[in-house]
């Protein structure tokens, strides 16, 4: 404990060995001194609650650091999720099995376990644009940082332009990148753009170094066998990657339509119902004699 904090609550008569008291304030002053301060804002209620539940101490006590942590959890997360740059929203609850045949209930519900990131594999999520492979990377790496891992997310042409920037670190630096340090990376949409050689050099230091070290997702549009094109057109380079990718990885094809392409189609026919609808009361309208209303 700081020297400055004991004294200030020297100066405020909670140190040392505070006696006794019934003074709410007080214990609420004794819950933020040590930096428990849910549990200080939840006081009065769970007070309440207490007496008019007939609580003992013990169960008190309990709801008191139950809501704490509770708290304090919730605020991680919120913390984690706005460094980690996922997008919002997308959950594996709200993934729509049903349209998207291809994609395995179970085998998503396996990979919510997490094991995969501990034992620092790879997932690798290809298939044609819009059939929910960017959504279920998000999804999965918001239920990593649920479960107390951290996440990095990049967009490959922001990552690019990140590893060209960092290009000229040294490795000790370059190690406590976030990109390099979380236990997850999530790369997306790689293969809408070619690398040049430049860039293939530095997504396989990147790739090199989490190794064995960290997970890593990436989504595709990309075959495998279409990554060397990608790479530069080195075939060497592209090998050692994949080499080093598919050693313990999950690969998951994702056939099927496009959802953007869905919900144009059902936006598209709710205009055309509703311009016909529009249609026929103006003819409706017109057919009707002359005096009614």
């Amino acid at each position: 404990m700081r020297i400055e904090q004991t004294r200030k609550l020297l100066a405020a008569g909670i140190l040392p060995s505070p006696a006794p008291t019934q003074d709410i304030e007080a214990l609420r002053q004794r819950l933020v001194a040590l930096r428990l301060v849910f549990a200080a804002e939840g006081l009065g209620e769970l007070l309440s609650r207490a007496v008019k539940n007939a609580w003992n101490s013990a169960q008190f006590l309990d709801e008191l650091l139950r809501l704490e942590l509770e708290r304090q959890e919730e605020r991680r997360i919120v913390q984690a999720l706005r460094i980690s740059h996922l997008p919002t929203g997308p959950t594996v609850a709200n993934f729509d099995f049903a349209f998207q045949p291809s994609v395995s209930r179970s085998r998503i519900e396996t990979l919510s376990t997490n094991q995969w990131i501990s034992d620092c594999s790879t997932l690798l999520l290809s298939g044609p644009p819009g059939v929910g492979k960017s959504h279920l990377a998000t999804a999965l790496g918001t239920r990593a940082i649920e479960c107390g891992f951290s996440v990095c997310f990049c967009q490959m042409n922001e990552f690019l332009h990140q590893l060209k920037k960092d290009a000229e670190l040294s490795p000790a630096r370059l190690k406590h990148k976030k990109y390099m340090a979380s236990s997850l990376l999530i790369v997306d949409e790689f293969g809408y753009e070619m690398l040049d050689r430049e860039q293939a050099t530095q997504f396989f230091r990147v790739v090199n170094y989490r190794y064995q070290r960290g997970a890593i997702a990436i989504t595709t549009n990309k075959g495998i066998a279409s990554w060397p094109e990608v790479l530069a057109g080195d075939e060497v380079l592209a090998s050692a990657i994949l080499d080093r990718l598919l050693h313990s990885a999950t690969v998951l094809n994702i056939t099927g339509r496009s959802y953007r392409l869905r919900d144009l189609e059902i936006e598209l026919a709710r205009q055309q119902a509703v311009s016909t609808d529009g249609s026929s009361e103006t003819r409706t309208k017109a057919d009707e004699p002359e005096g009614m209303s």
